[in-house]
């Protein structure tokens, strides 16, 4: 499926030069893990209770699951053509650089630092603290001590974000000291967040108190818009759910032999991912009526109170938390990537390609994502999740969309996987992505609004204050 039709390789984006740089450490073990913990984290163990109201039906809740993983894994096949063409970290600020220009490859950089990696490990942490609500309320959002505003604009402090920030602290420290320390952790925390979820699933079946019944039990709608429109802006869940597919192109300048490792790590990451999720959708309904996941965020432990009772079910609180401990730590690991790779050719704050001597990591990066983060917890969870969702999406089908520009050029290396049937898989990703995007800026203009002005301050940062000033 990896198979490559040319050998000959593009030309670098990023230009050498004698300070210190990130080192070739990651297999495709480690490669692997870091797809699956960014994937397999806050959307899975949440969002099924807002798509259990917003559709309303067993059948759709499951059925938009499959539409993200095709979506997921057409794209992951592209970005495997990007990456070994393209071997540097940074991901989608080197695809659309190349492609549409500097100012495009800025924006996306600009885009990934709040939606693409702030934002979700904002989310991630939230729900970390939901799934500990279990034991003590305080730690539930919903019980915020100090609520400012309301809606979708409000602020929100309490136990929640205080752990929440505490998390985040944490796992920003840890990556100081290297990215070989931090694999390891993270091959330990993704290992038993697989295992939890696959255990989940086996023992909801074999020795839960659930009933086939509910697949047949509608619940009431929540949305006052029709399915089938609700369904593409619901796909926006789906997409920050699926969003950890392209993860391992971010260290691409990390990865030992990426022309192999790359293709290999999103395709297999992707395809674990896709039978987790939907195995867990499944064991979520058999456990809990539709009806009774309405709204609520950690929707793993109403499934599993209901499936194995309430000791149980707290054992099982205790292990989803930590394993979406892999989740911020993944993401916390490969966010500062971009921002450094960008820095290191001059298309953002040179501060960002600052590199530890000693720990060979960009720690000015590591630190200012982590603030970031932290002040975004404050911010409505489904508001993150939406907002992740919308803002990325435009980015991730613009970079798909570049293949249509990079197959003209001489020596391009073509995966043959991409090349059958072309172009049929940058089409699925793409139209999926279209009907999704126009739905949103259709159905939710607040969240649409806050993209776009994302993207705007990017671009105005870009042109008067980081563009390089022409010589005189």
């Amino acid at each position: 499926m990896a198979k490559v039709e040319s050998s000959s390789s593009a030309e670098p984006l990023l230009s050498q030069d004698r300070s210190p740089g990130l080192l070739r450490q990651l297999g495709i073990v480690s490669a692997t893990a870091l797809v699956v913990s960014n994937m397999v984290g806050v959307g899975i163990f949440t969002t099924s209770g807002f798509l259990a109201g917003d559709l309303g039906a067993p059948s759709l809740v499951l059925s938009i699951w499959v539409v993200g993983a095709v979506a997921a894994l057409a794209g992951a096949l592209c970005y495997s053509e990007l990456g070994i063409n393209f071997p540097s970290s940074g991901g989608e600020y080197v695809y659309l650089t190349r492609a549409y220009g500097p100012t495009w490859g800025f924006m996306t950089g600009w885009v990934s630092f709040f939606a693409g990696f702030s934002a979700p490990i904002a989310a991630a942490s939230l729900a970390f603290s939901d799934y500990l609500g279990y034991f003590h309320p305080a730690l539930k959002q919903e019980n915020a001590v100090y609520t400012i505003g309301s809606g979708a604009l409000s602020v929100k402090v309490g136990g929640a974000q205080l752990l929440a920030c505490a998390l985040i602290g944490a796992f920003t420290l840890l990556n100081f000291f290297g990215v070989s320390r931090v694999a390891k952790i993270q091959n330990l925390l993704t290992a038993t967040k697989i295992l939890v979820v696959l255990s989940f699933i086996v023992l909801g079946f074999l020795a839960g108190q659930g009933s086939w019944d509910h697949f047949s039990e509608p619940a009431v709608r929540t949305s006052p818009h029709p399915v089938w429109l609700q369904f593409g802006i619901s796909l926006f869940f789906i997409y920050a759910s699926y969003s950890g597919w392209n993860a391992a192109t971010y260290v691409a300048e990390e990865l030992r032999k990426p022309e192999r490792t790359l293709p290999i790590a999103l395709a297999i990451g992707t395809l674990l991912v896709t039978l987790l999720y939907v195995g867990l959708n499944v064991v979520f309904i058999y456990g809990a009526p539709l009806e009774s996941m309405k709204g609520v965020v950690a929707v793993g432990s109403l499934a599993a109170r209901n499936l194995f009772g309430p000791q149980i079910a707290g054992v099982f609180s205790a292990l989803m938390a930590v394993s979406l401990m892999s989740t911020v730590n993944a993401m916390v690991t490969i966010g500062p990537r971009v921002y450094y790779a960008m820095a290191k050719n001059g298309a953002f704050f040179p501060v960002a390609a600052q590199v530890s001597r000693r720990w060979h990591t960009p720690v000015v990066a590591i630190v200012t994502q982590g603030c970031c983060a932290m002040l975004m917890t404050m911010t409505p969870f489904a508001g993150l999740l939406m907002y992740i969702g919308f803002t990325l999406t435009l980015f991730a089908a613009m970079a798909v969309a570049s293949l249509f520009l990079f197959r003209r050029r001489a020596g391009w290396q073509k995966l043959r996987v991409v090349s059958f049937a072309w172009p049929l898989m940058p089409l699925i990703f793409l139209a999926v992505a279209g009907w999704t995007f126009a739905m949103g800026i259709r159905l939710d203009p607040k969240t649409s609004l806050a993209a776009f002005l994302t993207i705007g301050t990017g671009a105005a940062i870009y042109h008067f204050v980081v563009r390089p000033k022409p010589r005189a």
